[in-house]
């Protein structure tokens, strides 16, 4: 796999700067990133190696090789939907049950370890950098840089709120507003336990909420599959203007619509539907690399769909 670089010809107005700042000003380097760059000789003028920090003059061609580097997940094939990719990036459609890295809980068996073998199924050699974050039974588009150039823009887009996530999910109860906005700070009320909530001191959370279609209860009143009495539901759609863990999840839950399946805010249907019913359905942002705008999304599950069916079924009666 070819190694990720960029070029650049020294303007006019540039002369004389010093080549860190010329390459942050280019590239929008993070000064890490440059740091690197330089102990590795990786900066290029005029096809030679860079000697200190020069001062390039107007017309010469600088050239900038970013680090190679690897993971060392021990890879496993985890099934998972390939939405995009390019020498930048992957955005992958993530399947329920599986965290996105390792941790103590979860030593193996994570989204870092299936792409591994997708790395060397396809002769690729890079360093997993997750953008985004999914919690295990959350699924849908996940971003994964190839480079910590990549990661690094990306997040500063999040920080500015101008990488847009929507998702959609399926939550108890028929929601009356066609579309609201849930400004609620959440918080961590014990921190040896993993729920978060609605709390006086949590910080600044705001999710937008549009509904797309709302699902009435029976009339006869009957019991989906004997289970539980269907109140009826309500597809919504999620806007995040920010990212805090489990937002969405409190913030439904705190208004009394919980998402259908989750098992740690309440959720019903529990029994049939054993994950929260929560998907990140797109993704839009400006590429990392180049002046385009990204827009990725990811089909619903299969496990929601069925579900949404079985609900309107049970509603038609």
């Amino acid at each position: 796999m070819k190694r990720r670089e960029f070029t650049f010809t020294v303007k006019k107005e540039d002369e004389g700067m010093g080549i860190r700042r010329m390459l942050k000003k280019n590239l929008d380097f993070s000064s890490r990133l440059l740091a690197k760059m330089r102990a590795q000789q990786l900066v290029f003028l005029n096809g030679e190696v860079l000697q200190g920090w020069m001062k390039p003059k107007e017309g010469d061609m600088i050239r900038a090789v970013l680090p190679e580097e690897r993971s060392g997940f021990p890879p496993e094939d985890i099934p998972f939907g390939v939405i995009y990719e390019d020498q930048d990036l992957l955005i992958i459609d993530k399947p329920a049950g599986y965290t996105v890295h390792p941790t103590k809980g979860h030593p193996c068996h994570t989204m870092a370890n299936g792409i591994m073998k997708y790395m060397d199924d396809h002769k690729q050699s890079w360093k997993i950098r997750f953008v985004n974050r999914l919690d295990m039974d959350t699924t849908g588009l996940l971003i994964v840089g190839k480079n910590s150039h990549a990661q690094d823009e990306l997040i500063r887009q999040m920080q500015k709120n101008k990488l847009e996530k929507y998702y959609c999910a399926i939550v108890s109860g028929i929601i009356k507003e066609d579309a609201f906005t849930i400004d609620r700070p959440i918080g961590m009320p014990d921190p040896d336990k993993p729920n978060r909530a609605v709390m006086e001191g949590g910080r600044e959370s705001i999710t937008e909420v549009k509904v797309l279609e709302r699902i009435p209860a029976p009339e006869n009143g009957e019991i989906i599959k004997g289970l539980y009495e269907n109140t009826g539901h309500t597809l919504v759609q999620l806007h995040l203007l920010t990212g805090r863990t489990h937002q969405i999840r409190v913030h439904l839950s705190s208004i009394g619509h919980p998402i259908t399946g989750d098992p740690l805010y309440g959720g019903d249907l529990q029994e049939i539907f054993p994950r929260q019913a929560l998907h990140a359905m797109r993704l839009k942002f400006r590429h990392p690399a180049e002046d385009r705008i990204i827009t990725a999304e990811a089909p619903l599950p299969k496990d929601m769909a069925g579900l949404l069916q079985m609900l309107r079924k049970a509603a038609r009666g």
